[in-house]
């Protein structure tokens, strides 16, 4: 208000606050559904000793996360002489924030589906362990490509260009390595950073579908086959 927006209201206030109080109040009850139930299972003794490993890593996570999203709300309330832009936080504890998320969605569903289905015991072809390596190499694509969207929203490189596939009338803009050293582009210059996430959300789309049809070509279990199917259903919508 201080700074730029000079004509706000106070219900245009309250929006925003509520918006940030109850995503606070919900990191909370999160941890707290984290946190109270392992307390209980671990007094109990129902919990084995990798499973204990694994609760403490997914509870100091939790806590972790919100310490991070602290964090990063805290860079969009500094005063930054250099910029007159709108407030923002910083685009890298943006992606710190986002990445610990995942982070943490994924171990959590890691765990959770690794106690209710039992593993399959299938033997270790040449095909299933590429299968696997490639596997692993398309997950750790996804997950580069979404700490690239968290560049591109922490630095509103959405609102650079919005014509698709090419960025205004060139494959390859002008401005893509604007900025000086050329490694601060990847970070900190918009047009390089949409540009990137635009290469890297192609090449995720193009894996995820080599993935799907080289799986079609080894026999896997049902329930195998749903989830790399539901993978590239999801990866097109996305």
């Amino acid at each position: 208000f201080n700074s730029l927006n000079h004509d706000m209201t106070l219900a245009e206030f309250k929006f925003i606050w509520y918006m940030e109080y109850s995503h606070r109040m919900w990191g909370r009850v999160v941890g707290l559904v984290y946190i109270l139930p392992a307390a209980y299972f671990w007094r109990r003794g129902w919990l084995s000793r990798p499973l204990k490993g694994c609760v403490l890593a997914l509870c100091g996570l939790v806590c972790f996360q919100g310490l991070l999203g602290w964090y990063m709300v805290k860079s969009g309330l500094e005063e930054k002489p250099d910029s007159y832009d709108i407030p923002r936080v910083s685009q890298y504890r943006l992606a710190a924030h986002l990445g610990s998320a995942l982070v943490l969605y994924s171990a959590s569903l890691w765990t959770g589906l690794s106690l209710l289905l039992p593993r399959h015991k299938l033997p270790e072809t040449h095909q299933l362990l590429r299968l696997r390596q490639y596997t692993h190499g398309t997950t750790a694509l996804i997950f580069l490509t979404a700490l690239s969207g968290a560049f591109v929203a922490g630095l509103d490189a959405g609102l650079v260009y919005n014509s698709f596939p090419k960025m205004g009338e060139r494959w390859i803009p002008d401005d893509l390595l604007a900025f000086s050293p050329v490694l601060r582009n990847v970070f900190e210059n918009p047009t390089t950073v949409q540009f990137d996430h635009r290469i890297l959300g192609i090449a995720s789309i193009t894996a995820v579908t080599a993935l799907y049809l080289f799986s079609r070509k080894i026999p896997l279990p049902r329930r195998t086959r749903m989830a790399v199917t539901s993978l590239l259903a999801a990866a097109c919508i996305q």
